[in-house]
């Protein structure tokens, strides 16, 4: 992208140098349709201007029709207002006035809201029947820092921070990063705890949903590095510890501004999930001086900060590692010794087996009536054959059969008594 610079103040001299060192860049993760604008950079010798804009694809999900395709809300919100807040900070910032960051704020709010409600209904969207309040119309993030000099030929610095949404603004100096606003989230935390946890942006620019611009101001003394940063930049790192080495890092070997932007870049692409906008000024020192201001703070870093974490995770990464090779391991043993159990196991499961015929204690081999056993053709409860209940007949001593009748001796007295 390219970079514009603040014209300089007519007659002003000044001793300490003001911007000196400038870039930004946009990551999209599908060309042409990324939902971070481009971010503002201006600079000069006694002004600085950046931002950056991330319309919300989550919220502002819909898509439009517009001149150049189909569009989702969250990309044309964020171009929206980094056109807008452009256009009234380079009205607002001078050099020779005190910037009013709290009447600044009410009208970057008021310009933004209206131009995302015009658009809005030039857009004529169609109406749904969905609602909740998680959706907004022409959604968008934004975190912008104004610079001014407060006072000639000095070194201190104002900075007037605005911000509504997640997107963050920093400051690096020689000793350390500090974040420069609040993160707004409907469960806020530190920064770390942010990382770990993905609560909703409460509050964010959009057509249809009131919303505001919070400010701060803080004075600085040069040198210092400003970035403003997407959550795409920091929100896939580890730590905050990680991000300001990400930043600084490539810093110590760079020969050029473009090759120390490219190598942050490229560290960004490799973690990020997410399009990616970042804008970085460098006030009070050209690149070499920066090279030597900042090479003690990423040693420590790398001491004290990021190599202990980065050395725990590969040692818990090679764990993971020998954890899930030792369980395949478990597994492939577990089942080649069952299947040298399986056979034996599952002998009578699947062979037809015939039961084998009882001995007599005798070793005589039992009667074919006595080794019948139940089943469908044997009932264990059969009924036995019928017993004929006719006496016999007695045989006579001539050989004749003789009827057998059963008296009963029992006399009527002996009844009655």
């Amino acid at each position: 992208m390219s970079e514009t610079s603040f014209g300089s103040r007519s007659g002003a001299e000044t001793s300490a140098p003001g911007p000196t060192v400038s870039f930004g860049f946009n990551l999209a993760k599908i060309d042409d349709h990324g939902e971070d604008s481009d971010p503002i950079l201006r600079d000069g010798p006694d002004l600085g201007l950046l931002a950056v804009f991330d319309g919300m694809g989550g919220a502002g999900g819909t898509v439009y029709d517009t001149e150049d395709g189909p569009r989702s809300g969250a990309y044309l919100a964020s171009r929206i207002a980094r056109d807008v807040v452009e256009q009234r900070m380079l009205q607002i910032l001078v050099p020779d006035w005190n910037l009013k960051g709290e009447a600044a704020a009410t009208d970057l709010r008021r310009s933004v809201q209206e131009a995302l409600q015009e658009r809005l209904t030039a857009l004529k969207p169609p109406k749904s029947g969905l609602r909740s309040r998680l959706l907004r119309a022409l959604p968008t993030t934004m975190a912008a820092i104004a610079l001014q000099r407060s006072h000639r030929r000095s070194s201190e610095w104002l900075c007037h921070v605005f911000w509504s949404g997640d997107s963050r603004a920093y400051v690096f100096e020689p000793d350390g990063a500090r974040q420069l606003m609040t993160d707004d989230l409907r469960d806020p935390s530190d920064a770390l705890t942010n990382l770990r946890r993905d609560s909703v942006v409460s509050n964010a620019m959009s057509a249809d949903t009131e919303f505001h611009v919070s400010y701060r101001q803080v004075k600085l003394e040069a040198p210092f590095l400003l970035v403003c940063a997407t959550d795409g930049c920091f929100g896939y790192l580890p730590t905050p510890m990680h991000f300001e080495h990400l930043v600084l890092s490539p810093l110590t070997s760079a020969r050029t501004v473009t090759g120390w932007s490219d190598a942050i870049q490229h560290g960004i692409s490799a973690v990020t999930g997410d399009d990616a906008a970042m804008a970085v000024v460098a006030v009070g020192a050209d690149l070499a001086a920066l090279r030597s201001l900042y090479a003690p703070r990423v040693a420590q870093l790398e001491d004290q900060f990021t190599g202990p974490l980065d050395d725990l995770s590969r040692s818990l990464q090679l764990a993971e590692d020998e954890l899930q090779l030792l369980r395949q391991r478990q597994l492939d043993e577990t089942q080649q010794l069952w299947e040298v159990y399986r056979p034996g196991y599952e002998q009578y499961l699947h062979a037809d087996t015939e039961i084998p015929e009882p001995v007599d204690l005798d070793g005589d081999a039992p009667d074919v009536a006595d080794t019948r056993i139940s089943g469908p053709d044997h009932p264990a409860d059969a009924a036995p054959p019928p017993v004929d209940s006719t006496p016999p007949a007695e045989t006579s001593p001539d050989g004749s059969a003789t009827d057998v009748t059963m008296h009963d001796e029992t006399t009527p007295d002996e009844v009655t008594r």
